[in-house]
């Protein structure tokens, strides 16, 4: 059975029939972290619920940041995925993060974007932030055919730039901080996945008065296999604590802190699972440590069930990260059971989003002992660490289910359908 098929109105009313809708999100499906998923279930819910919906995207490419082989070589393609007509157009895919690099891909997807895009008129246009090209391509194309235009702004590419640590990134800051401004006022109403990025969005001047929350949910499934199982096919000794990071392998993630982690705590295993620009950087600095695995990401079928084998879970953000982003990795994570330990600055949306839990723990980032603390705390309690972990589903089941979320990007766009039909201008 297809995802689509498992929607919300698969066989019932078709509220957006006869409407033919464009996402344009440089990530997409198949990739199976970040942004990618998210687009590729609201496309694939837009689809069943009667839209003729086409996506303009790129080449498959994340977390690894290399082309996937059999995209290799291909100047364009038209593919149909679950009742999605996918758009795609080659780019720029470096190798290594650095402003001038991100500035050649982000102006590769522009640049094909713009010379080729979807030959549709569509009602509306939406676009995924965090790619400037994306945000900018989605208000062209929207101007273009003088349609409604809806940023959802999952990551803020110019507090990334300043935040991360990019090397040439106050430069780049400005620069992005211009296009994301151009693209959030070119907006009928703008979408924002935490509550943590409207004062930046509204310092672009967009009131606030045209900005709609829209949470992602958890797109992953509940685990399923005996932990014991999984961890004897891992390799993972019921006596050895695993923490566990999964997901990109980024400058933000600022993920020397559980290498050195583990270099001050032999007995306690680091798995970093996925891929990222930083990987190789990684490796270096784990030499010699021989409680550190590297793991490729695991499928979809397995995800959760590797999530839930570890004893505690880690998401990792520099210290200087406040209100760029929150990671999508929280959700699954929040879905096995497992407790987290979150090394971030207290300010942002990634430690309001776990203290609402209460499935964690927060601790200074870039600090190796405050994160060892924590992670021998749980260790050493398994009871509280269990009653900790079980917090993240219950939290999950309120508020961060799929239907419900949505549900609110129906809303969204309904309300910018509804205020087009009878000619509401933009506040």
């Amino acid at each position: 059975m297809s995802d689509a098929d498992q929607l919300p109105y698969a066989g019932q009313h078709k509220p957006f029939r006869n409407r033919r809708l464009l996402v344009v999100s440089t990530n997409y499906a198949p990739e199976l972290t970040g942004i990618g998923p998210y687009a590729a279930q609201l496309a694939e819910h837009w689809a069943a619920s009667g839209a003729e919906t086409h996506v303009l995207t790129g080449m498959p490419h994340y977390p690894s940041w290399r082309t996937e082989p059999e995209y290799r070589g291909v100047w364009r393609a038209e593919e149909e995925r679950s009742g999605v007509t996918v758009h795609r157009r080659r780019h720029y895919v470096p190798p290594h993060q650095s402003a001038l690099r991100r500035a050649a891909f982000e102006a590769s997807v522009l640049a094909h974007g713009l010379l080729s895009p979807p030959s549709v008129r569509p009602d509306a246009v939406i676009s995924q932030l965090p790619s400037l090209a994306g945000g900018v391509l989605g208000a062209r194309l929207a101007r273009r055919h003088r349609v409604p235009y809806i940023p959802v702004v999952q990551d803020l590419m110019g507090a990334a730039a300043a935040q991360s640590g990019i090397r040439g990134g106050d430069r780049a800051a400005a620069v992005a901080s211009r296009a994301e401004r151009y693209a959030l006022r070119a907006a009928a109403l703008v979408g924002v996945i935490h509550e943590s990025f409207v004062p930046r969005v509204t310092a672009y001047g967009v009131d606030p008065g045209r900005i709609r929350l829209v949470p992602n949910w958890t797109h992953v499934q509940p685990p399923s296999a005996d932990r014991a199982v999984t961890r004897a096919r891992l390799g993972w000794p019921e006596g050895a604590p695993v923490v566990l990071h999964s997901g990109n392998m980024g400058l933000k993630q600022g993920l020397e802190v559980l290498i050195d982690a583990a270099r001050l705590a032999p007995a306690i295993r680091v798995v970093l699972m996925g891929d990222g620009n930083q990987r190789e950087a990684l490796l270096t600095r784990a030499r010699g440590l021989p409680n550190v695995e590297f793991l490729p990401a695991a499928g979809a079928d397995e995800f959760t069930d590797v999530l839930a084998a570890a004893d505690v879970l880690a998401v990792t953000q520099r210290a200087s990260v406040l209100d760029m982003s929150v990671p999508s990795k929280l959700t699954s994570y929040l879905v096995s059971g497992r407790p987290v330990v979150a090394s971030v600055a207290d300010e942002g949306g990634t430690a309001q989003e776990v203290q609402r839990s209460g499935a964690g723990l927060l601790v200074a980032p870039e600090d190796p002992a405050a994160v060892l603390a924590a992670v021998r705390k749980l260790v050493e309690q398994p009871a509280a660490a269990d009653e900790l972990g079980a917090h993240g589903p219950r939290y999950v089941a309120q508020h961060l289910g799929r239907e419900a979320g949505l549900a609110r990007f129906d809303a969204l766009l309904t309300e910018v359908l509804q205020d087009a039909a009878q000619g509401r201008p933009r506040r």
